[in-house]
């Protein structure tokens, strides 16, 4: 393995590298690649949704952000059918996470919850087809921080014209790495495809039905960052309950852990550095292959940002119950589903 293939390696693979070393220079060799990956991919991140802020505003550096999210996963990732019909499918994808966040945000809550239902649907019926690639969580991430971080007026132009590039440069990336590759599905096998008996049609409504009930219940109680809930949410559902049980444990776990750790770096460090608690938590999540580790550091940026909202004491209970809630509400909701779906597919089975 080259040295520039070995820095597309993920957190895992890397630290498989490690693990397997057989000598120490061999060691110090990987771990020296994994550094290195890590360092380049931050000055990279820093300096893409950096530049997408100063040529979009600031208020839109959240669309760099998720520009950012959708480049990194899909020059790899795939939508498992052919390749014109998946970057069609990209393009769409594209266009409602611009048009469906703002739309809903005008709305009461109520409505709102319907149009996002509407929009999750088309984002993971056909691009969530594959629950352990993980792609919702680029798309409904995605669409979650756009509804989170919403803008009016000439902030909303801009970021129609930001999100017009993004989608183009995702789709060209994405067709170049993917032209060759020779699929047997197409968009019509996606759609055969879908099965209430199976797990994974079964996860697919469990995401499309239960994260916009969460940012529904978040918005009627009047709780800021209602998206922080919803991202909670998409997070800990899974096919299999176990895995959910794991999730959720680790999320709340992890979420009084960082913040524990926030809290402590919050006093030790001078006010003039507290914006560099979020790099250091984006840095953290690149160090970390365990899903619990990951959600200790991504506790760093939230509330490095929220912070400056609601002030310490704002922030951290707002990150701490919203989280909570996200990840029990899903849970209990997810349970309930799938013992439904079952006695429902049970009994028409027998009527049959």
């Amino acid at each position: 393995m080259t040295f520039y293939q070995e820095l597309q390696l993920n957190q895992a693979g890397s630290k498989n590298l490690l693990k397997k070393s057989e000598t120490r220079k061999e060691k110090l060799y990987h771990m020296l690649v994994y550094l290195v990956k890590i360092a380049v991919t931050m000055v990279f991140c820093f300096s893409f949704v950096t530049v997408f802020s100063i040529v979009f505003g600031s208020e839109n550096s959240i669309v760099g952000v998720v520009v950012l999210l959708c480049l990194m996963v899909f020059r790899n990732a795939d939508l498992g059918i052919h390749t014109g019909q998946s970057t069609i499918l990209l393009t769409l994808f594209f266009v409602i996470m611009t048009v469906c966040p703002h739309l809903a945000n005008q709305l009461s809550p109520i409505p709102g919850m319907l149009i996002n239902i509407a929009a999750l649907a088309v984002l993971i019926l056909f691009g969530c087809h594959n629950p352990f690639m993980f792609n919702q969580s680029t798309l409904v991430l995605g669409y979650l921080l756009l509804y989170g971080y919403d803008v009016t007026g000439k902030s909303y132009q801009m970021r129609l014209i930001g999100m017009a590039f993004g989608a183009a440069l995702t789709c060209l990336v994405f067709y170049r790495n993917h032209k060759n590759r020779i699929y047997k599905r197409n968009l019509k096998d996606l759609i055969g495809e879908f099965d209430l008996e199976s797990s994974r049609t079964k996860w697919q409504l469990c995401q499309i039905i239960c994260v916009p009930i969460v940012l529904c219940i978040a918005e009627l109680c009047n709780m800021p960052r209602a998206m922080w809930a919803g991202i909670a949410a998409m997070s800990a559902i899974l096919p299999f309950m176990e895995d959910m049980r794991y999730r959720v444990r680790k999320r709340i776990v992890g979420n009084i852990a960082g913040v524990i750790c926030f809290i402590a770096l919050y006093f030790l460090l001078p006010s003039s550095i507290y914006a560099y608690i979020g790099i250091l938590g984006g840095i953290g999540v690149g160090l970390s292959a365990k899903y619990g580790w990951q959600a200790v550091f991504n506790t760093f940026g939230a509330l490095a940002i929220a912070t400056e909202s609601y002030g310490l004491k704002g922030a951290v209970s707002l990150r701490l119950i919203q989280n909570v809630f996200g990840v029990v509400f899903a849970f209990v909701f997810c349970a309930v589903f799938y013992r439904f779906m079952l006695s429902a597919g049970g009994t028409v089975k027998k009527l049959k």
